[in-house]
Formats: C-alpha cells, structure tokens, sequence
C-alpha cells in the first residue's frame, strides 16, 4: 500500500492519557496527564484535538467525545520504563524488553571518578534532584569552584549542570560526550544530558541550549527502514538525539513547542502540491515513483518546561496553543498527506512526583485515505503505529508493531 506520499508525527512529548495496568509499580496509580491537568484547571477546551478523537480517548472536561476526523486509539508502551527514549524507539518498532538503568541513589564511585579523572574535576551533587532546584542549591558555589553539577532523576539520565558563562557550552557538550563513553556495559543509561544555565545566584535559569546525548538504538528503526526505502526523513526538535542520529536525512533544532509548530507547519506547506509551496525542490525521489517523505516531530516544553516542573497552567495553555495551530496544518495536509498526533508517555503535573508517568497515550491520525469516524480502542504496543506508517508510505519495514492501516482506510 503506497497510498500517501507524506507522513507527519508530532509527538506531544508526556501528554499521557490515563495509568497503564502495570502503572502502580512505578508508582504511578492515578496518573493521567490530559485528564488530570483539565479536571484541575476546571475544564480545558480543546476544539480541534476534539475534533480529531482525543475526548473518546480520556475523560477531558470541556472537550467531549465526538466522531472523529479521521481515526483514533490509545496505545499502550509495551516495553518496561517510561522515558523518552524508550517511548519514541518502540513507536517506530524497537521494543526493549528490558528497562534501562536507573540510579536512585546516585551514580557510584568507578562512574564517577572515571569521569573526574577525564575531565579534570571534581563533581558536585550526584544524587536524584529536580533541575531546577539542584542549581539553586549548587549554582552558587559551582560558579566559584567551576565543578560541573551532576544528577540524576526516577529516569535513566545522567544530567551535567553548568553556568555558561563559567563553563563554555563546547566544553560542556564534550563532558557528556564524555559521561557518554563512560555509561555503558552494566551502567548503561538511556541519555546523557547537557542543562546549562545562566544568572546569579537567587535567580539562576536553564537556557535553551540543552543537548541529548543518547545511546543509538540496537537494531534499525522505522526512521532507518524509511530511508533505505527512498523515503526522505526529517527530525524535528530532539529527534535526531532520540535516535543518536540515526535515520535522518535532515534534522531540524528547536528550543520550544513554539518553534517545533513553526517548523512541523513549513515542512506540511513545504513542497509544491495542489498549489500550495513556492517552487521548493523536491527532497527525495524513488526512481519509479513519486516524492516521499516522513517527518517526526518532538514538542518537549509539555514535559521539560511543565510536566516536570509540576506547572498545572503551563501545562493546560501549552495545550491550548497547540490545538490553535491544528487547522494551519490541518488545511495544508493536502490528499496526499497523513497527520498523527500521539505521545510517548505520562508526566502528569496534578501529582506530588516531578518524574515521567506510566501511561496510555493517544494515537491521532488524519488524511483523505482515512476513514473519518473510527475508534479503534486500546492497541498493545506502540509500535503498532511504525508499523502502520511502513504500510501507508510502501516502506519496506521489519520493525515491530502490528500495521492497523487496512482497519483505517477509507472504503470508498
């Protein structure tokens, strides 16, 4: 089936829909993300998400339940965990079957001192702590001494804290390449992350120069199938560091949901089809057939900036600015064009934890060989959508995940 030659995914990064089965040993009994933030904010209005399906797929006050556009699910994370990295592999069809590891307790000793040893310093911090707070407690005497702040969180993350004016971002950057190296074998992590601030003490702040550092998945992904297929992909946002790279053909950085919008919206308006576009050139051909493309996008300041910061009205008007963008993308999607909305877990800011959530997710999806109206359920897997995807885009694809493209299609 090579029924659309573009496909779009934009991940509301953390914008979970309710607790899995299983989501009590991770303690996250109660947990749901969209729910729980509209029911605290008294309702939340979301007409255009509506439209697509998401109030079949939670209880949201102020956005019911309606026959949606297109068609719409929720999926489950098969795999153990609920970080990032993990959510965003299996959806395009890796599925770990173990969780990566995690340091409650601070890293030990043999990480951190071969880290001391390759950068020359001595390390503050190394235990779990919020972002935001750690540097408040040690900002100040980082700045004096230059020791570069190390934590962690309930995730799989090494996280390395540094003023920008006291350590240059390159320096910084080649720390977690560094911490990188050293965080394999039996002390594996998921991603290695740079979180520079500025200030003074009192009022130190992150700035948007955050980099991941993560481990490449272990076998191909639908990004990797995609290109081997002649289909030309894009990352927007921290895709390219999800995937260490991997997969792309163009990589798009972003330091806001705002910015992500703006570039996921040009790359729907982007090529000259139907009128819409200014002459762009094509950026991918098969030999025999016609331009192909795949564009997934991350919106991270849900998670980064609200859901980790436990920031209920954040969290709420972010959403509302993301629906206001819909039908921008939506009128440009052409018939030619495929739009998902999903996730890739929970971070619900209504609890007293700051960490990442285990939860169902949404699965929007929406173009002229969709048929409107179909709900389909819960699916078991993320991967289930990769899979889907392959199938629409004739992408010759051997990740995981079971294709529901034949149930969404339009029968006439």
């Amino acid at each position: 089936m090579t029924a659309v030659t573009r496909a779009f995914v934009i991940v509301l990064d953390s914008v979970g829909i309710g607790a899995l089965p299983d989501a009590g040993s991770y303690g996250d009994a109660g947990s749901d993300t969209l729910g729980n933030t509209a029911r605290a904010l008294g309702e939340l209005v979301l007409p255009n998400l509506g439209r697509l399906g998401i109030g079949n797929l939670d209880s949201v006050p102020g956005t019911p339940g309606q026959p949606p556009l297109g068609a719409c699910a929720r999926m489950a994370m098969r795999a153990p965990g609920k970080d990032t990295t993990t959510g965003h592999w299996e959806m395009c069809g890796v599925t770990l079957d173990k969780p990566f590891r995690t340091y409650p307790g601070g890293f030990p000793p043999e990480v951190i001192e071969a880290f001391e040893a390759r950068v020359g310093r001595k390390v503050l911090g190394n235990r779990p702590a919020s972002g935001t707070e750690i540097i408040k407690d040690l900002g100040g005497e980082h700045v004096r001494t230059a020791r570069p702040i190390v934590y962690t969180s309930a995730d799989s993350v090494l996280q390395i804290a540094c003023h920008e004016d006291v350590v240059p971002l390159p320096t910084l950057y080649l720390w977690c390449q560094v911490a990188r190296e050293i965080l394999a074998g039996d002390s594996l992590v998921a991603r290695v992350i740079a979180r520079p601030f500025v200030g003074k003490p009192g009022s130190f702040t992150r700035t948007k120069n955050r980099r991941d550092f993560s481990l490449p998945p272990p076998r191909p992904t639908l990004l990797d199938y995609a290109r081997e297929s002649g289909v030309f992909v894009t990352g927007i946002g921290k895709i390219n560091d999800i995937f260490a790279g991997r997969g792309l053909d163009r990589s798009i950085h972003t330091t806001s949901n705002e910015e992500g919008i703006r570039e996921m919206t040009r790359a729907i308006e982007g090529p000259t089809r139907e009128g819409r576009g200014v002459g762009r050139p094509a950026v991918a051909t098969d030999r025999d057939g016609p331009v192909r493309e795949l564009s997934l996008a991350n919106l991270v300041d849900f998670d980064m900036v609200y859901g980790h910061r436990n920031n209920v009205q954040g969290y709420g008007q972010a959403l509302l600015e993301f629906d206001a963008a819909l039908p921008t993308m939506l009128a440009a999607l052409g018939s030619d064009g495929l739009l998902v909305i999903t996730a890739d877990h929970g971070c619900d800011p209504t609890t007293p934890s700051t960490d990442h959530s285990r939860e169902y997710v949404p699965m929007m999806i929406v173009g002229s060989i969709v048929e409107p109206g179909v709900i389909l359920g819960d699916r078991d897997s993320l991967a289930d959508l990769g899979a889907t995807l392959a199938e629409f885009l004739g992408i010759r694809y051997g990740g995981d995940g079971r294709s529901f493209a034949e149930a969404i299609t339009c029968q006439g």
